[in-house]
């Protein structure tokens, strides 16, 4: 069967559509010009803002102009993660996706429901002349997920709704009702370098086959980070061995678990085949350690081209130790929602080049001051090493409110529906809806989605009964808006 094929087909078809169209955090623009496009096509009013969000605007079905309007919102971008054997380029080349079992996924690439499907439901919505509704609002926002850039652009006076539903859940059967902040840290060490002597064997190092992930939604699942398991074994090897780094890199997404790390040493000829052994040895005890929750971990070594330089051994020494020292993981969890992670940080990335070293974090917290603190506790462990930090991309939080008309509403259809509940929750992961609460305080919020799992990773998956079942309620949530 193909994707297309899949119900409810109007969803499916518009998902196979941007599965199409490249588009990376920073380059959405075709999928802007693809919505844009949408919207004059089926004669919707349309806005494309100064930032880059897409606003479409539908009127009521007959006999539902007196119901409070309703702002359907998404974001256009997705993540560009693949496995280092696959070749795919995130601004040119469309996603391959198809269908495993019960699930949508993609060969060797995050697939895009995040937050794809959603888009394609707002989209078939809109399209639909069956639909039941009060006057819909579609808001889908740019460069979601590496800075919410759109949902930081966006204006007073666009939109009208009284009611926001976000649709960039991933858990069925979940509403949403709160969500983490955040904030970025980019950090840099000063990099010098000599000349790589005599009588070395140039190696690389690489960790692979990591899980890696959300690093808010799977944060709390223990997966390995690779720059940590690296570092780990450069610091013992630079102790044991003496070896000297040429070249470090790894991770990329900010809010992606970095799945894979690699350095370029030089090791001393006179103790390579001791280096090899304890490459083997340390690459047992990781798949010991972690052997629940990362079984294809890799950690290996291979021959390489003699480097043109080497870190000198100050420079060696901080990065060691800092990178080594850097909080990361879970750091705490809500005392008041059982389960829920409240402060967390992703060491997402670091690259080495020219005069320094570059690395990234990302911190989580539903408790600004811990969020504070947190940053505090970073920027110390780099200012020691000599390195500048400066914090950007700061998002607010989501304040529950367990008061809010639409979770009654929402509540009471899936109860008529299903029989049961569902769960309410908050997420550790980051929601444009503390932002949009900024610029439209008078909004009332929720955010659910179908089933997604390992978002943000290749293995980027989604249920597709689940689908089915994110749509019917999402059509009879609609139905059920209340009047103004």
């Amino acid at each position: 069967m193909d994707i297309k094929d899949l119900q409810p087909r109007s969803l499916w078809r518009y998902f196979h559509e941007l599965t199409q169209i490249p588009r990376p955090s920073k380059k959405e623009q075709l999928a802007v010009e693809y919505v844009k496009n949408f919207g004059k096509e089926h004669g919707f009013e349309t806005i494309v803002d100064g930032t880059g969000n897409v606003i479409l605007k539908k009127p009521a079905t007959p006999g539902m102009e007196d119901r409070k309007g309703v702002i359907l919102q998404c974001h256009l971008d997705m993540v560009p993660q693949k496995n280092s054997d696959v070749k795919h380029d995130f601004e040119k080349d469309p996603i391959n996706a198809y269908i495993d079992g019960e699930w949508v996924t993609a060969k060797g690439t995050t697939l895009g429901a995040d937050n794809g499907i959603g888009v394609a439901a707002v989209l078939a919505v809109m399209e639909s002349d069956d639909a039941i509704h009060g006057k819909l609002e579609a808001l889908l926002t740019v460069d979601e997920e590496t800075g919410m850039t759109g949902a930081f652009g966006l204006k007073e006076g666009l939109l009208d709704g009284d009611i926001l539903i976000n649709l960039d859940s991933e858990e069925d059967g979940e509403l949403y009702v709160g969500c983490a902040g955040g904030m970025d840290a980019n950090i840099s060490l000063p990099l010098s370098v000599v000349a790589v002597p005599d009588n070395v064997l140039p190696f690389k190092l690489k960790v692979s086959g990591l899980k890696g992930g959300h690093s808010g939604m799977d944060i709390h699942l223990g997966r390995a980070n690779s720059i940590k398991i690296l570092f780990r074994f450069l610091k013992y090897a630079s102790d044991e061995y003496g070896i000297r780094i040429a070249s470090v890199e790894g991770g990329g997404m900010r809010n992606a678990i970095p799945r894979e790390a690699e350095a370029v040493v030089a090791v001393p000829s006179s103790v390579a085949k001791d280096f090899e052994k304890s490459v083997r040895e340390y690459e047992s005890v990781f798949r010991k350690e972690f052997s629940n929750t990362e079984p294809d971990l890799a950690f290996t070594f291979e021959k390489n081209g003699l480097p043109g330089s080497l870190f000198d051994s100050a420079t060696q020494e901080r990065l060691i130790f800092s990178v080594y020292g850097c909080p990361n993981g879970v750091i705490r969890m809500s005392d008041s929602i059982p389960g829920l992670v409240e402060t967390s940080t992703n060491l997402a990335s670091i690259t080495s080049g020219g005069d320094k070293i570059s690395l990234q974090c990302l911190m989580r917290s539903s408790v600004d001051s811990a969020k504070d603190d947190l940053a505090n506790m970073i920027e110390s462990v780099f200012r020691l090493a000599g390195g500048k930090v400066e914090f950007a991309g700061a998002y607010p939080g989501w304040k529950p409110n367990m008061d809010s008309e639409i979770l009654r509403i929402m509540k009471d259809v899936y109860r008529e529906m299903y029989g049961k509940l569902p769960e309410i929750k908050a997420v550790h992961a980051g929601l444009e809806c503390g932002l949009l609460g900024g610029i439209y305080p008078h909004i009332d919020m929720i955010s659910f989605g179908p089933e997604i799992i390992n978002p943000h990773s290749p293995d980027e998956k989604v249920h597709i009964e689940s689908v089915e079942k994110f749509w019917n309620y999402l059509l009879e949530t609609l139905k059920n808006i209340p009047e103004k």
